[in-house]
């Protein structure tokens, strides 16, 4: 299965630190994260990966060449804008090919096996699987609710729900009809929770999502004090 890693972000929360480097470089204990996900991907025998870029793009690609050096194959989507998540991965379909493959947020830090997806058989109405984890505290409401069955739907007002931690399997079928450009992801996640063909599973695992220089720090230094 191809993977996609998602590193076009401008990063305006993490500035200052973005200015100059982009925010999947930033490492955590000593190791970029963008790193991180590709060796992790690499051992659970993810060889063919696509990495979108835009803001200071160019390191990105210098940083990871042809992925040899992790024994993998990467692939680069530029986009002279972010495109935001959608239209990011809209632009790198040609990439990516006909069957279903796994995204990764690049900004997030987790211990979530990927071959737990990777062995996943989505149902046959399924266009996407979306890995949910519990709230953190930035994010208390959630993104969706699970139902009983694997499906999402969304957060009931007043309710709380699960947050989608970034990581998902998604069939190309999930962007028929979606127009090429500047595109959120969430229109369209709203669109598949409405026929049903949304899926979900939880993870309890380790995650965060690096979001702000005082998470990337407090993370840094719980990870780096457990060494």
């Amino acid at each position: 299965m191809k993977t996609m890693i998602l590193a076009a972000g401008r990063g305006e929360r993490m500035r200052p630190l973005t200015d100059n480097t982009p925010k999947p470089l930033l490492p955590v204990a000593g190791v970029p994260l963008l790193e991180r996900h590709i060796r992790r991907l690499a051992a659970a025998g993810c060889a063919e990966l696509v990495i979108n870029v835009s803001h200071l793009g160019e390191q990105v690609m210098d940083f990871c060449d042809d992925g040899s050096r992790w024994e993998v194959d990467i692939r680069y989507s530029p986009e002279r804008e972010a495109l935001e998540t959608a239209g990011g991965i809209i632009a790198a379909l040609p990439l990516l090919g006909d069957e279903p493959f796994l995204v990764v947020n690049g900004d997030i830090w987790t211990d979530f096996p990927f071959t737990r997806l990777l062995n996943s058989d989505l149902a046959p109405s399924e266009r996407a699987r979306l890995v949910m984890v519990d709230n953190p505290p930035q994010h208390p409401r959630g993104d969706f609710q699970l139902d009983e069955s694997g499906w999402l739907h969304p957060v009931p007002f007043g309710g709380r729900g699960w947050t989608y931690a970034g990581l998902g399997i998604y069939t190309p079928a999930f962007f028929a009809g979606a127009t090429p450009g500047r595109l959120p992801l969430r229109p369209l996640l709203e669109s598949a929770m409405e026929k049903n063909a949304l899926g979900g599973e939880v993870f309890r695992g380790a995650w965060h999502d690096v979001g702000t220089p005082e998470r990337l720090l407090a993370l840094d230094e719980s990870l780096s004090g457990a060494r």
